[in-house]
């Protein structure tokens, strides 16, 4: 089992950047996919990138291609999401997961486990 705990949410405004991390703790963190989702206020969460258990394996959901990156550090038990360009539908609580799978996937049920969230607030 995993733990996970994000980190860097906040409020910023229209155009800025935020880096979102993602901390875990547990069992070998090389050996789990990870993946970021987003829960807006009365929408459903959905699928925002993933990286590959060794980083040579990434997707991205369409509205965020060319403005976010995710990336890994296998030593430092973390995963980054990097945001740029941030538009006010960007705001959400970001989730961070990680799953088993072979490959990266961008279906939240093949991630059994999550992170509590942050929140991110783009204002206009």
């Amino acid at each position: 089992q995993v733990q996970l705990a994000e980190s860097g949410g906040g409020l910023v405004q229209v155009g800025d950047s935020l880096r979102l991390s993602c901390a875990a703790s547990g069992r070998t963190f090389s050996g789990y996919s990870m993946g970021w989702f987003r829960q807006a206020p009365g929408k459903e969460r959905e699928f925002v990138a993933s990286i590959s258990k060794s980083g040579d394996s990434i997707y991205y959901a369409d509205p965020v291609k060319g403005r976010f990156t995710i990336s890994r550090d296998n030593a430092k038990n973390t995963v980054a999401l990097q945001m740029n360009s941030l538009k006010p539908e960007d705001t959400a609580v970001y989730y961070c997961a990680a799953g088993s799978s072979r490959y990266p996937t961008t279906s939240e049920f093949t991630y059994p486990y999550w992170g509590q969230g942050t929140q991110v607030t783009v204002s206009s």
